[in-house]
């Protein structure tokens, strides 16, 4: 989480747009994060010349020699406000949008339409010393901030432009544990946290797939699938991806649940965070979609793409609101028992209403399946997630208490769960006893709860003992009295 210390500085940083008169937050959002983006591609650069010199070999960097003067640390130290401004608009800017220039790439077909408007040297000036002076050392706080500026735009909660914690990103991606044969896809990938996560899941745990020719291809072109609606996001997706080293994510501008997305059967892991708060007209739908569930709900719609476009054999960790685990519509019902009867629901991970706080309160959970086309669910495992190491108000300060790590490591060994008891943490169900129950996939529904059995005295020894306290109270209030007439 941001620090007090560095949410002050983003918020004068803000103020400075603000009162220059880029007064449109998802501009402010855009403008920052060029910025940002030109002074980490520096760090990137500064961090990978200094390992070729450390390892004694050479390196062709991203900015040739004419371009040296385009680095952060070179145009940060000019003399004038107005050197600095005619450095970054006329040769930065264009240099950072020409970056990938076969057009083919993520990068250049959303960069290609990217326009600098900070207005006035002065107000540049201010802003490039501001962010000089954030401290933005790993992922987590660049994420952290990428959320802190979007909890600014005033409908954020509203259309989803939030980005899921990133504990919670990192947890699902520890659970199903991306592979480097994996093409990997987040059909509504915002600001691209899931797939950054993914990537570096894979840095972490298969080192090996850099060292083989193939595997690393794979990885930097055709691992990494994200579609989107809003252009703002998928600019910052792509500078983002290129930042974690992807060269060549496969990003979209796509409406994911519409006709234009004729994916079937394509990738092997879906990771998402769909909105949940939509409801689509029937034509704007894929006709393919409605067959295997007729409704308007987006988070229904999204859970039928998931299994259209993955293909045999492939995962996917979602999250959806709580609606969709025990809904009573047929749609809702629909949903569930294509996953149950014709895949394989491996796990049904109920998380606490505070987790996408301060944005919404909604109660949500973690779906992992796996598509199958012919069943295989036989028992489905439940999780009660109580604490994920965040307050669960507002604030969202860090606790003590959090359930994550014991469910990662409960997952990866559910052998040991089999005996486990309905009054505990988490258990099995068998899958009849879910078809019995109208394929509600609800905690609630089969969690039990231990009474304990309380032994409390006769009634005529209480009543005793409150008579002995009615006597002690008179014989005080006498002494009282009588120490007032003195």
């Amino acid at each position: 989480m941001l620090t007090g210390e560095l949410r002050n500085k983003i918020d004068r940083i803000w103020e400075t747009f603000w009162t220059g008169g880029i007064t449109n937050p998802l501009d402010v959002i855009e403008q920052f994060t060029y910025l940002l983006f030109i002074k980490q591609l520096d760090d990137v650069e500064t961090t990978k010349e200094n390992e070729a010199n450390f390892l004694g070999i050479p390196y062709e960097g991203l900015f040739p020699e004419e371009c040296q003067k385009y680095r952060w640390n070179k145009f940060k130290n000019l003399g004038s406000a107005e050197e600095m401004y005619d450095i970054v608009a006329n040769g930065v800017f264009p240099f950072i949008k020409n970056l990938h220039q076969d057009g083919e790439s993520a990068y250049a077909r959303y960069m290609g339409d990217a326009i600098f408007k900070i207005p006035t040297p002065a107000m540049l000036s201010k802003i490039v010393d501001g962010i000089d002076g954030l401290q933005l050392g790993d992922a987590d706080t660049k994420g952290d901030l990428y959320e802190y500026l979007l909890s600014k735009v005033a409908t954020a909660g509203t259309n989803g432009q939030f980005r899921t914690p990133r504990h919670i990103i990192k947890m699902m991606v520890n659970l199903v544990k991306p592979t480097p044969e994996d093409y990997i896809i987040d059909p509504a990938m915002g600001s691209a946290g899931f797939l950054i996560e993914a990537q570096q899941y894979l840095r972490d745990n298969h080192k090996e797939l850099f060292l083989n020719a193939k595997q690393k291809e794979h990885f930097n072109n055709t691992m990494f699938y994200g579609n989107d609606m809003d252009r703002t996001m998928l600019r910052i997706g792509a500078m983002n991806m290129l930042l974690h080293g992807v060269d060549n994510p496969n990003i979209s501008y796509r409406d994911s649940l519409s006709e234009q997305n004729t994916d079937v059967e394509k990738y092997t892991l879906v990771l998402a965070n769909p909105p949940f708060k939509g409801s689509l007209d029937y034509d704007g739908v894929s006709a393919d979609l409605l067959k295997v569930t007729k409704t308007k709900k987006t988070e229904l719609l999204f859970l039928a793409l998931f299994l259209r476009i993955l293909k045999l054999g492939g995962r996917a960790a979602v999250i959806v609101p709580d609606g969709v685990l025990f809904g009573s519509s047929k749609a809702h019902k629909q949903i569930r028992k294509e996953i149950l009867d014709n895949n394989k629901l491996e796990a049904v991970i109920s998380m606490p209403s505070g987790v996408f706080k301060p944005y919404a309160g909604v109660s949500t959970a973690i779906l992992i399946f796996t598509k199958t086309g012919s069943g295989g669910t036989d028992k489905v495992w439940f999780y009660d997630m109580k604490a994920d190491g965040y307050s669960l108000d507002d604030k969202r300060q860090e606790v003590k208490e959090n359930d994550i790590p014991d469910i990662i490591e409960r997952y990866n060994h559910l052998e040991n769960e089999v005996d486990r008891r309905r009054t505990e943490q988490s258990f099995f169900v068998p899958v009849e006893e879910i078809i019995e129950n109208d394929y509600d996939l609800s905690i609630n529904k089969y969690k039990e709860i231990e009474y304990e059995k309380i032994e409390y005295d006769a009634p005529e020894v209480i009543i005793g003992r409150i008579e002995e306290l009615e006597t002690e109270i008179q014989k005080e209030m006498s002494e009282l009295k009588k120490l007032l007439k003195q």
